[in-house]
């Protein structure tokens, strides 16, 4: 179940990209932005269907994956606060090539995509910054595709738990994702991801509590994730 709100960009307490160029460019009034609310597993967009708005996420986590055969997904990305969503649409595609849920309760913005395409064309500075986030995108996609076809399944869990690590910031962080989607991070199954979390954590490699996760020899996973 989801919430519609009309919002005042002037209020948000995430003033993204959009709203700055907006401003900037004296089209502010053009901006007209929903936010929706998506509860914990709901879908904010599905693979193949058709990109409307620029979706940025506000509040909340979200896991970026693709449809895999026999039910096996593959996550490509975990998403956090200020990601952009649909940034494809920028460069040709019509459609999501993946799918985006909510791993927790998520407020996202909506940007009609044709306003979002006329920043882009009309301003430099708004093309770099998204220049950039695709970039990374597509960087990250591009090791996990290396992940994926070369590391054996230490490597994966070691490259995920360090993914994450860097992703929050911290070497101590709460898992908000479940074992299973661990798996889906990793591109195996959830009963090996757990199998050498429990390695990882007899090893004294990393520490377990609860949905705590902590990296106590980093540099030792750095090594699995390069070489296992």
């Amino acid at each position: 179940m989801r919430y519609l709100t009309k919002e005042n960009c002037q209020t948000c307490k995430l003033k993204c990209d959009i709203y700055f160029t907006a401003r900037e460019m004296g089209i502010e009034a053009e901006l007209a932005p929903e936010h929706v609310v998506y509860k914990k597993h709901e879908l904010i967009c599905r693979q193949n269907a058709e990109i409307t708005h620029a979706i940025i996420l506000i509040e909340g986590n979200a896991k970026m994956y693709i449809d895999g055969m026999n039910n096996k997904n593959i996550i490509l990305n975990i998403l956090l606060p200020s990601n952009y969503i649909g940034l494809l649409s920028i460069y040709g595609s019509t459609t999501y090539a993946y799918n985006v849920a909510a791993l927790n309760e998520c407020r996202t913005c909506h940007v009609d995509i044709n306003l979002l395409k006329k920043l882009y064309y009309e301003n430099h500075n708004f093309l770099l910054k998204l220049n950039n986030a695709f970039g990374n995108s597509v960087n990250n996609i591009m090791q996990k595709l290396i992940s994926l076809n070369q590391k054996q399944i230490r490597g994966k869990v070691a490259e995920s738990l360090l993914y994450l690590a860097q992703l929050y910031d911290a070497n101590t962080f709460e898992l908000t994702i479940t074992r299973k989607e661990l798996g889906e991070l990793s591109a195996i199954s959830e009963e090996n991801a757990v199998r050498v979390l429990t390695e990882f954590k007899n090893e004294g490699i990393v520490g377990l509590e609860g949905k705590e996760i902590s990296l106590k020899m980093p540099d030792l996973l750095k090594k699995i994730s390069a070489f296992g």
